[in-house]
């Protein structure tokens, strides 16, 4: 018989519990854990529960959902994720029996096309690290490039990719003291999302705000952080400000409309289609330019007379500089990166003669450069997102094996907002 620690985590919205045909309070699951349990059947474990964390139980299809640990073994292998429910024997516990778990592998730098989906042993974590059961990654623009090693910083293959989820902790190292077992979070890395399981530094790990699902929060961090860092301390946003967005309907483009309306904003959003500004105007956007149709300085000449005060360009390429012609003097410019694969070529005497401000933001090394306002944004970006003022919009959802064509879908341009895959 094994020694397990159980705990049993929220899942769907009631607040009660179901046993014996009757509602039982969470801290009643305690007493009825402690008793020895033998659970015949494939797919179950004999178990004698040690300890249980009551509280946070809700009602679900098939009972419980639960976490284990194996106190036996410290590699824990074997146990993870679990489902659990009552019956008239106690609390059965219905562990997970293999140690390995499907991940999309990158053996080869280059098209979305090379990866596979294999089968891989579930990641052990580190003494600062904790162990996530996926329950949805995100595809950010980065993940494409670094894919086809044309990322700022080339990742050695193999390698999974991914670098946004969200999901329940399963497993914390010994040096972890702000997560637990149970807990619903999302977090960030440079790869390792795109599987069923992920060990990710204890740092990039946030709790999931009481009543956001995991969906939205598995879509918000990237895209929402860059573009607050890029308003609030990069171009210094007042209210007022017009502000153009480049590439408004991508996953960046709409956190930026929905801050910028915010802090006080008045966007303008450039987009490649007119179904896309559709979605930027439901988003807060007050004017659109479709630059497929219009050239982007004739429109805002047109839009802004007195020109622009900011541009924020996760884009480049070729409308960078027709943006910055449309600038006010003393505007700002914010290169947030370049999505469309080409760097810009800004003329130097167009910035002299407007007295324009060329700033960059490079997401990875902010928060090196600028601690004290990193911390303060991420303050007010989460106070903003637990509020239920910030929606992610999400235009696909694809499952782990049809990761490929979500990159592609993303490489393509042809989503808007979020593109999510679910193990």
């Amino acid at each position: 018989m094994e020694k397990v620690r159980a705990e049993i985590i929220r899942y769907g919205k009631e607040e009660s519990v179901l046993a014996a045909g009757r509602p039982l309070h969470p801290h009643d699951i305690g007493a009825q854990a402690l008793e020895e349990l033998r659970t015949p059947g494939p797919g179950h474990i004999a178990a004698e529960v040690e300890h249980v964390y009551p509280g946070q139980a809700a009602h679900a299809m098939f009972g419980f959902r639960i976490c284990c640990h194996d106190l036996e073994r410290t590699d824990n292998a074997g146990l993870g994720a679990t489902r659990g429910y009552l019956t008239g024997r106690g609390l059965v516990v219905e562990a997970l029996t293999s140690s390995s778990m499907r991940a999309v592998v990158c053996r080869t730098h280059g098209s979305a096309d090379l990866l596979t989906v294999e089968d891989l042993p579930v990641p052990q974590p580190g003494p600062h690290d904790v162990l996530v059961k996926v329950d949805v990654a995100a595809v950010n623009f980065p993940d494409i490039l670094i894919v086809a090693n044309r990322y700022q910083v080339s990742v050695a293959t193999p390698f999974t990719p991914g670098s946004e989820l969200a999901g329940i902790v399963v497993e914390v190292g010994n040096q972890v003291s702000n997560l637990v077992v149970g807990q619903r979070v999302f977090a960030t890395m440079m790869h390792g999302a795109f599987a069923e399981y992920a060990s990710v530094d204890s740092a990039a790990v946030r709790p999931v705000p009481e009543g956001v699902e995991l969906a939205s929060a598995a879509a918000f961090w990237v895209t929402y952080v860059t573009a607050y860092h890029a308003l609030r301390s990069v171009a210094e946003i007042v209210k007022g400000d017009r502000v153009v967005v480049l590439g408004a309907a991508g996953g960046v483009g709409l956190a930026t409309i929905e801050l910028a309306t915010i802090l006080g904003g008045r966007v303008i959003a450039a987009a490649s289609s007119e179904a896309k500004l559709d979605v930027c105007r439901q988003r807060g956007a007050t004017a659109t330019i479709n630059y497929t149709q219009e050239d982007v300085r004739d429109a805002l000449r047109i839009i802004a007379p007195d020109g622009v005060d900011v541009v924020i360009d996760p884009v480049g390429g070729g409308f960078a500089e027709r943006a910055l012609r449309g600038m006010r003097w003393g505007g700002r410019f914010v290169a947030v990166g370049f999505a469309s694969g080409e760097i810009p070529r800004i003329p130097l005497n167009l910035v002299l003669l407007k007295g324009v401000t060329v700033k960059g933001l490079d997401i990875r090394t902010f928060s090196l450069h600028a601690p004290g306002l990193v911390r303060r944004n991420e303050d007010e970006l989460l106070a903003l997102f637990a509020a239920g003022r910030l929606t992610p919009h999400i235009s696909a959802t694809y499952p782990l094996e049809e990761t490929a064509a979500a990159m592609r879908f993303v490489a393509d341009r042809r989503s808007t907002g979020k593109v999510l895959i679910t193990p």
